[in-house]
């Protein structure tokens, strides 16, 4: 038998339980990611070359904290031997930007 609280418990519970069904089905992102497309990349200065290192070109990320996209500058890093670098994309996805990061492929 269940108690009288318990049993307004689970009445509530019930009762709010169809509105879950009516939120947008990527709620979570579409009130936390990117409002439209990043921002034009910015011109960078290149520090001079370093032998067996690749530049990494700067991108734009987004910040959820924020709530708007951040600069990450770009970067030397090690070579690696036999792969080439791919840098980081943004791309249109069930109606938001989601943001691909950069990668080594052979």
């Amino acid at each position: 038998m269940l108690s009288r609280r318990s049993f307004f418990n689970l009445l509530a519970a019930a009762a709010l339980a169809p509105a879950a069904a009516i939120l947008p089905r990527d709620a979570a992102q579409a009130q936390w990611g990117p409002p439209g497309p990043p921002p034009p990349l910015r011109a960078e200065r290149l520090p001079p070359p370093r032998r067996g290192y690749v530049w990494i070109p700067g991108h734009w990320t987004f910040s959820p904290r924020a709530r708007r996209y951040v600069w990450v500058p770009g970067a030397w890093v090690r070579g690696r031997p036999g792969f080439r670098y791919i840098g980081p994309s943004w791309v249109r996805r069930r109606g938001t930007w989601v943001f691909v990061p950069g990668r080594w492929v052979r």
